[in-house]
């Protein structure tokens, strides 16, 4: 597996992960504007010229917001995501990055789980946060 950052001709293959997975997925101009944004860092791991997934955060005064986490339903149990979540705190701490942040559905326990083992602790609930359907998201902090 190869963790890199994203370009613009990966927009196509990440909306169409983005689109298989959320009931409110991203359009491709959304990941676009985000991906030119110089406070942003948006990463894809790839394997034999395959997106397997895709992370990003939105860095805001010495915090990494992360957004976007997914990964392709067919490469879930491999590590994609704490692969690419580790490169991806790696390298908003070498950007000047203090902390991250993230919202996670209260029922995603495999998330959850890793999102523990990276080192995050919960911090809040937000209530009713997403939709489609209606969920709280658990607030974490690292």
């Amino acid at each position: 597996m190869l963790v890199r950052y994203m370009k613009e001709e990966d927009l196509g293959d990440v909306h169409t992960i983005e689109d298989s997975i959320f009931s409110r997925p991203w359009k491709i101009e959304d990941f676009r504007q985000s991906l030119y944004n110089p406070n942003n860092l948006y990463l894809v791991v790839e394997e034999q010229d395959v997106i397997l997934g895709y992370c990003g955060l939105w860095g805001v005064v010495g915090e990494g917001q992360i957004t976007n986490v997914a990964v392709a339903k067919q490469y879930r149990g491999r590590h994609v995501a704490e692969v690419m979540l580790t490169k991806l705190i790696e390298l908003g701490r070498k950007q000047g990055l203090e902390a991250f942040t993230l919202e996670v559905r209260e029922s995603n326990r495999a998330a959850i789980t890793l999102y523990h083992k990276l080192g995050f602790k919960d911090a809040g609930v937000r209530k009713n946060f997403y939709e489609a359907p209606v969920e709280n998201a658990l607030i974490m902090w690292l």
